[in-house]
């Protein structure tokens, strides 16, 4: 009977290992993120090859769900799961059941059906990937929930700066623009910040959050402020996030004039990053735009590699456990 027992064990089916999610940068350690760079820093070397994909993640299904308008994170995302060989869906909000009322929760419950290892969300409400990650088995990435985190965007980010820059360590990083709705500033303030960076936050005093300076970050309100900086990076208005009737600025004209970036505000050998879709004309001058210090396009190019080290990484290694909190109920 004994030996009997032994076999049974020996034959019982592996325990899954736990769901890992990549919801925020604060769920990140400095180990994680330097495995994760390190991981997309190798798939860009296979990807100089003439046969581009892999066989990683054979046999594996990756969902993209979003419910906001995006280019490059979602193409991204895709594109990172196919030269993995994972089977892929997308979903987009339009002409799904969320026009007939689905709630997420129902949207999770059925994606969940289909056994997705990868659910990757974006969302306009803060905790809708905490929300899915409670109905699904999957592990869940976080594409951006409204301006709470945008976490691969931070990653693609540091990779592109320690690419192209030098050691985050002591790098000082200057982000101008609408902070006080921008999930991108939030998580690269983290990011950046983990890694040793300094960060300064420029741009007018009603869109930059009170308090934010707990985050590790300085503030200034004086465009002058970005000449200390080794890399400006540039965030957008995000009008489609700011509050109907509120007046952040006077106008787009005012604030171009004041806060703007322009050639004459940057000093020679400055990198200049912007997570797009850029305002030509208002944030950013398209002279420093097209510029050979640039690294608008550079940002993108790394955010394939990223997002395939982020899904190996899930499927294999993980960053560690999310720590969650209760999620919102979110229609």
């Amino acid at each position: 009977m004994g030996d009997i027992h032994v076999m049974r064990e020996e034959f019982l089916p592996p325990k899954p290992p736990p769901r890992r999610h990549l919801i925020s940068v604060g769920d990140l350690t400095r180990d994680d993120v330097e495995r994760l760079l390190a991981t997309a820093r190798s798939f860009s070397r296979s990807l100089e090859r003439e046969v581009k994909k892999l066989p990683t993640l054979r046999g594996y299904t990756v969902v993209n769900v979003f419910y906001e308008s995006s280019t490059r994170t979602s193409s991204s995302f895709e594109l990172a799961a196919k030269r993995l060989s994972a089977d892929t869906m997308s979903i987009k909000a339009a002409g799904s059941s969320v026009d007939k009322g689905e709630s997420l929760k129902d949207t999770a419950l059925t994606l969940g059906a289909y056994d997705p290892d990868v659910i990757v969300i974006r969302h306009p409400q803060i905790g809708a990937p905490q929300l899915v990650a409670r109905y699904t088995a999957a592990h869940i990435v976080n594409a951006g929930d409204g301006k709470h985190q945008h976490p691969t965007q931070a990653l693609l980010d540091l990779y592109t700066i320690r690419e192209h820059v030098g050691p985050l360590d002591g790098l000082h990083v200057a982000i101008v623009g609408d902070v006080l709705h921008s999930r991108v500033a939030r998580s690269n303030i983290q990011a950046l910040t983990l890694m040793g960076a300094t960060v300064t936050l420029v741009g007018p005093p009603p869109l930059i959050p009170r308090g934010i300076e707990a985050m590790g970050c300085e503030v200034s309100h004086e465009i002058g402020a970005i000449a200390a900086a080794d890399v400006v990076y540039v965030l957008r208005m995000q009008r489609e996030r700011m509050q109907e009737g509120a007046n952040y600025v006077p106008s787009l004209r005012e604030y171009t004039a004041r806060w703007g970036v322009t050639p004459e505000r940057l000093r020679p050998g400055q990198k200049v990053m912007h997570p797009g879709p850029m305002n030509r004309g208002v944030e950013i001058d398209p002279v420093v735009a097209d510029a050979a210090d640039a690294l608008i396009e550079t940002q993108v190019r790394a955010g394939l590699v990223v997002r395939m080290a982020v899904l190996y990484d899930l499927l294999t290694t993980g960053p560690v456990p999310v720590k969650t909190p209760e999620p919102l109920e979110v229609a």
